[in-house]
């Protein structure tokens, strides 16, 4: 692994998503299925208190008790799915460069 938080993780082949799906469920992305990534800052308005789930319903935050403490969110955009996921890593700048490296669009 080359990236791993405990809440997102770069694999060779993969951005793992942990604690995705109800009740501690894990999202593997492959990288090949992702479009973009877009890099946003978290704000209050913006999903900063949002600890799990959707206000939107296209827009899926995975479970992250920190992310009040945090100022940036990725969402990433998938060829296949209207919902896109949306992370809060802990260092969001080596998750940027490990998936821009393995090809991923990071803006």
């Amino acid at each position: 692994m080359c990236y791993h938080d405990g809440r997102v993780a770069c694999t060779d082949d993969a951005l793992v998503i942990r604690w995705y799906y109800f009740p501690f469920g894990a999202k593997r992305i492959r990288y090949a299925d992702i479009e973009k990534v877009e890099r946003r800052p978290m704000t209050p308005m913006t999903g900063q208190w949002r600890l799990w789930g959707s206000s939107d319903f296209v827009h899926w935050a995975n479970l992250d008790t920190g992310r009040p403490d945090k100022t940036v969110a990725f969402v990433v955009s998938l060829s296949s799915q209207r919902v896109q996921p949306v992370i809060s890593p802990d260092n969001p700048d080596e998750v940027a460069a490990e998936l821009a490296a393995r090809g991923v669009n990071v803006s």
